[in-house]
């Protein structure tokens, strides 16, 4: 029990603070009422999510970018145009919010670590997060324009300020941070406690926007979704992803990559970042509280997916060496 709990302790208080959140939101509406609340947990957990990563030698990337250019391409490009299509079989704030997921850049921690897990190319994967990241100013708002302009008011140019501000800023600023070599040690040394601190941040996301969503439902009882409809949604976010992930993998493979570099654009290439989709649903699409869901159901799926996929991907290529000198 204590190891389950210690392994899947992120996905129990995910459970929970959707359950509280939703079954509790008049008594804790005045939580979404604090001002600059949810602006202050944004930057402090982007800030503590790139404060720890470092590019290592990006020699290897430099000399061959093929790996994470191809994965900023299926992210940024491919992922998007798939969920816009596959949008088209839900409805309402659920189709919003798989535009919303698969418009954010890839995740800041996640695709690095499920890419060494993998045995693959961590350095792709970390190139892919920082540009995605870096890039979602002006990316993000383009794509949600085109998949949710006509469904909303959408205010592109205060959405690109606010994503400099609140996204790329902390971003900056925690890589500048690692600048003297002491500092940057350091920061390397705290990798897991930052990241433990991070991922609080990004429940107490997920728990806000959970509360706001069950005011909003509790005046709007038209508004809940079938059942029938919340499985076509989670069916649409986990295609969307397995989608991104096959697509990536196998176009490095046909383009002649290492499997360390197909395994680190399928990953890269495919996953999302949780905490910049959450802020945009609550701060720019408020009046669709069901919005945040497939952020929520694509981040769980990635996790669970990722997770065999690495262990499936490891497997097969330590099977494939210990067969090589043999044949050799």
């Amino acid at each position: 029990m204590i190891r389950f709990v210690g392994r899947y302790w992120f996905l129990l208080l995910l459970a929970a603070a959707i359950g509280v959140g939703f079954g509790f939101s008049p008594t804790l509406e005045f939580l979404t009422k604090i001002p600059y609340l949810q602006n202050a947990i944004v930057v402090t957990v982007l800030f503590l999510m790139a404060f720890p990563l470092e590019f290592g030698d990006l020699h290897d990337a430099a000399r061959r970018p093929g790996p994470p250019v191809l994965g900023t391409a299926i992210n940024y490009g491919l992922l998007p145009l798939i969920a816009w299509g596959a949008s088209l079989l839900v409805t309402g704030d659920l189709r919003i919010g798989v535009n919303i997921a698969a418009a954010i850049p890839c995740t800041l921690a996640s695709a690095a670590v499920w890419t060494r897990k993998a045995g693959g190319n961590d350095v792709a994967a970390l190139v892919v997060t920082i540009v995605t990241n870096l890039l979602c100013f002006a990316v993000t708002p383009m794509w949600l324009k085109l998949t949710t302009g006509g469904s909303v008011s959408l205010n592109v140019v205060e959405m690109i300020q606010k994503l400099l501000i609140l996204v790329v800023a902390p971003m900056l600023a925690g890589q500048l941070c690692r600048i003297p070599p002491p500092i940057g040690r350091w920061a390397t040394a705290n990798r897991a406690a930052m990241s433990v601190i991070a991922q609080l941040g990004i429940l107490s996301m997920v728990f806000l926007g959970c509360i706001g969503a069950g005011m909003k439902l509790r005046t709007l009882e038209e508004a809940v979704p079938p059942v029938g409809m919340l499985a076509v949604m989670l069916a649409v976010v986990i295609g969307v992803h397995a989608a991104a992930l096959a697509i990536g993998y196998f176009s490095a493979k046909s383009f002649g990559m290492r499997p360390a570099d197909q395994i680190a654009v399928g990953i890269s290439g495919s996953q999302k970042t949780l905490m910049v989709g959450l802020w945009i649903a609550n701060t720019f699409y408020a009046s669709q509280p069901l919005a945040i869901l497939p952020l929520i159901a694509y981040h769980v799926s990635q996790l669970f997916m990722d997770t065999w996929v690495a262990d499936a991907h490891l497997r097969r290529q330590t099977a494939v060496e210990a067969e090589t000198p043999s044949a050799a």
